[in-house]
């Protein structure tokens, strides 16, 4: 039977997975005191059935739980291409375990007992980290959708204006007529939606920064 206790969605979710009933009840007590809207679950699997990638949020994972540990559960997530930043919290670390999980990518390592305002410090840097990626994806994601409206030709304007080249000599590269080379780079900038040569180049280097 999970043990599972959430409040109404208002914003970003901090799911708090910890097989310690006292524990868990505390975090969730102390979260959703200071206004947070939580998901805890005594279980890592019974947190991957409630779990969705697209919910903006953040994870407070105990590292020593039966079946799956909060290192197994933090590798499946990366194994799924989870951005959700995950805070370890552990009665039992030691320095090879708080390495293992910073090498898989954990946001931040928290032993106990801690202040309640450390962990909610962190909580609050998680969050706000997870928004940002979001953000970044949200962009690269509306930057290759206009980039999908240009046609082959555009699209080597485009490259070729982001290169610096002046019209004259897109022109003579793509055997064109200078006014032509206008109309295509009217076009681009419209269907990219930039505001100026500067914001495309910046568009162009958010694709390249793609992974």
């Amino acid at each position: 039977m999970a043990a599972a206790k959430e409040l109404p969605r208002t914003g970003p979710t901090v799911y708090v997975v910890d097989d310690d009933d006292g524990m868990r009840n505390a975090l969730s007590t102390l979260l959703s005191t200071v206004g947070y809207t939580t998901a805890a679950f005594s279980r890592a699997q019974d947190f991957l059935q409630r779990f969705k990638p697209d919910e903006p949020g953040c994870l407070v994972l105990d590292v020593r739980m039966p079946e799956m540990s909060g290192l197994e559960l933090q590798q499946h997530l990366n194994r799924t291409g989870s951005m959700l930043p995950v805070i370890f919290i552990t009665g039992h670390g030691d320095v090879p375990m708080a390495v293992q999980a910073m090498k898989e990518g954990a946001f931040e390592f928290i032993q106990k007992p801690f202040r309640d305002q450390d962990l909610l410090d962190r909580i609050n840097h998680a969050l706000q980290h997870d928004a940002e990626n979001r953000k970044t994806v949200a962009r690269r994601a509306e930057v290759v959708r206009r980039l999908g409206l240009l046609t082959p030709r555009e699209r080597q304007v485009m490259d070729l204006v982001v290169d610096g080249g002046a019209n004259k000599v897109i022109a003579i590269d793509l055997g064109l007529s200078e006014r032509t080379v206008e109309i295509h780079r009217a076009k681009v900038m419209d269907k990219m939606g930039a505001r100026s040569v500067a914001h495309l180049v910046k568009m162009h280097l958010t694709l390249s920064d793609q992974h």
